[in-house]
């Protein structure tokens, strides 16, 4: 409860935090399946609130690397990043127009935007169309 009282966390997540503490494996899961009971634990609100707070600062690629990592289902992976995804470009302008605020002069320029961009979990064609709106 204590893990679950600071913030979300996926079933998996609670698996390898609680297995030192475990006797065995069909203890953890008989005690997670208690929590969804309850309604303590639930990896579709992990992965809608990972969404909604990573997605402000990173692109959609890289909320969902994260929360495959994490072990979230496929499924629910893809409910949670499909908003993203319609607002990666806005995401992208907000987040290039603070970090630059000027269009590359050179090749130099352009391909330091674009690795910072690709770093913040977007992908080329996000970012291509982004800075190609600007050159236009």
């Amino acid at each position: 409860m204590r893990f679950l009282a600071r913030r979300e966390h996926s079933r998996a997540e609670l698996v390898q935090k609680l297995a030192p503490h475990a006797e065995g494996s069909e203890q953890i899961e008989t005690l997670l399946d208690d929590l969804v009971r309850q309604g303590f634990l639930s990896d579709a609100r992990y992965a809608e609130g990972i969404a909604r707070t990573r997605g402000a600062r990173f692109g959609s690629e890289r909320v969902e690397h994260e929360l495959r990592q994490k072990g979230v289902a496929d499924s629910l992976v893809n409910n949670a990043i499909r908003e993203l995804r319609d607002g990666d470009l806005a995401t992208a302008r907000v987040i290039w127009e603070k970090k630059f605020g000027s269009f590359p002069k050179d090749a130099k320029q352009r391909a330091r935007q674009v690795r910072f961009l690709q770093s913040r979990g977007f992908n080329l064609q996000t970012i291509l169309k982004l800075l190609r709106n600007g050159a236009d």
